[in-house]
């Protein structure tokens, strides 16, 4: 496989592969590129920040209101926790009714007593996987 990058600041920006067939490689630039085209954009009091989705540990719903959890901080968001589900990619999946995880961020998962999962992300934040998201969250992880 070869790689050329061209820098015309002229133009628009395009990435073009040429392949025999679908590979897992060219699956996880797909991935990769389709990350970088959601503009997303949190919110403080006093500032407006670009977010990267690979620096979001989950969104979560609190008062009526979506935030972006990071390494960062937390930040608001002007979309809905459904707008966010539809435009997400697979490292994103929804744990509940409030929280939409990403996959990479999390650390481990804890079994309780009444068989339900308590998921632990890497930054310390915990939450819990419902009973009605379970099934899907098992399949995505391939446990």
């Amino acid at each position: 496989m070869k790689l050329q990058i061209v820098i015309e600041k002229n133009r628009d920006e395009e990435i073009l592969i040429y392949a025999h067939e679908k590979t897992p490689l060219i699956c996880e630039i797909e991935e990769l590129v389709n990350n970088n085209f959601i503009d997303l954009k949190g919110y403080t009091e006093n500032e407006t920040v670009k977010l990267n989705l690979n620096d979001v540990y989950c969104f979560v719903t609190e008062d009526n209101k979506v935030y972006a959890l990071t390494e960062k901080g937390k930040y608001r968001l002007k979309l809905r926790l459904y707008q966010l589900e539809e435009n997400l990619n697979n490292n994103f999946v929804k744990i509940n009714q409030s929280c939409i995880a990403n996959i990479k961020k999390i650390d481990r998962f804890k079994a309780t007593v009444g068989g339900s999962l308590t998921v632990i992300f890497k930054n310390g934040y915990v939450d819990f996987v419902s009973r009605r998201n379970l099934k899907k969250v098992k399949e995505r992880l391939g446990l």
